[in-house]
C-alpha cells in the first residue's frame, strides 16, 4: 500500500510584486501562490548546488587530477 506524502506546512508571507503584473496574472487565471512557490523552490535548488559545487571544489579537483594521472578506477572492466 503506497503512503501519501505528508503535505508540506504553508506559511502565509507577504511579497511585494508589480502591481500590472498581479492584474495580468489574475487576468490570465495563474495561481501566484504555485508560481512563486516553485520559482523560490527552484532558486533555492540552484543556490544549494552552487554552494555545494564551492565547498567541494577542492575534492573534486583532487579527484580529477587521480584520474588524469592513474585513470578510471577499474576502467579494465569497461565494456564500451
Amino acid at each position: 500500500m503506497l503512503q501519501k506524502a505528508p503535505k508540506p506546512v504553508r506559511k502565509p508571507t507577504n511579497v511585494t510584486i508589480d502591481a500590472a503584473l498581479v492584474e495580468e496574472a489574475k487576468a490570465l487565471g495563474l495561481n501566484m501562490s504555485q508560481l512563486a512557490e516553485e520559482a523560490l523552490a527552484k532558486a533555492v535548488s540552484e543556490e544549494k548546488s552552487r554552494r555545494w559545487k564551492i565547498e567541494n571544489q577542492a575534492k573534486l579537483d583532487a579527484w580529477n587530477d587521480y584520474v588524469d594521472k592513474n585513470g578510471l578506477p577499474l576502467a579494465k572492466y569497461r565494456l564500451f
